[in-house]
């Protein structure tokens, strides 16, 4: 399975990160999801989820920050478009954000269950997407945290396929 996600040199575009013009963040927090595309995906899998994820934020906030959650996407899909996680072109359930957490405490859905892009406090960030093929359709509702996505995951996962794109300081 391979995942791949448009970027400039290896940087994600400036409208997918902390760089977007003020229309296209919320909170200060960039909303726009970048296009994802998607090839060879088990004949086996009955589902897709994935995980967009920063561990270079663990120096600055103690912990692996969560952009991005989601479940359930067709396993048919080649390509997720751009703002899919706004507009709901792709079926999938998404769940929080680290906004969500108590480190930010953000409350508002529109918020905590989206994408929320890059914007590394400190320097330069490695962001890791990870795709999931699974053998089945999981029981997650809107707003699931990643632990729960990864105890109903588990004994599912076909195969993963990786990614890793910079968001600029």
């Amino acid at each position: 399975m391979k995942v791949s996600i448009p970027t400039e040199n290896g940087v994600l575009a400036a409208k997918y990160a902390k760089q977007a013009a003020p229309e296209l963040q919320l909170k200060r927090h960039p909303i726009i999801s970048f296009p994802i595309h998607i090839e060879d995906v088990p004949a086996a899998a009955k589902s897709l989820a994935f995980v967009f994820y920063d561990d270079d934020a663990i120096p600055v906030s103690g912990f692996t920050w969560i952009h991005w959650t989601a479940a359930n996407l067709p396993v048919g899909t080649t390509d997720i478009p751009e703002n899919a996680s706004r507009l709901g072109s792709i079926s999938m359930v998404q769940g929080n954000n680290s906004t969500a957490g108590g480190y930010v405490g953000e409350t508002d859905p529109t918020l905590t269950q989206h994408y929320v892009g890059p914007y590394p406090p400190n320097k330069d960030h490695d962001y890791t997407f990870k795709l999931y093929a699974l053998d089945t359709e999981l029981d997650l509702k809107p707003g699931y945290w990643l632990n729960d996505f990864y105890k109903a995951s588990q004994g599912h996962v076909l195969t993963t396929a990786k990614t890793v794109v910079i968001g600029k300081k």
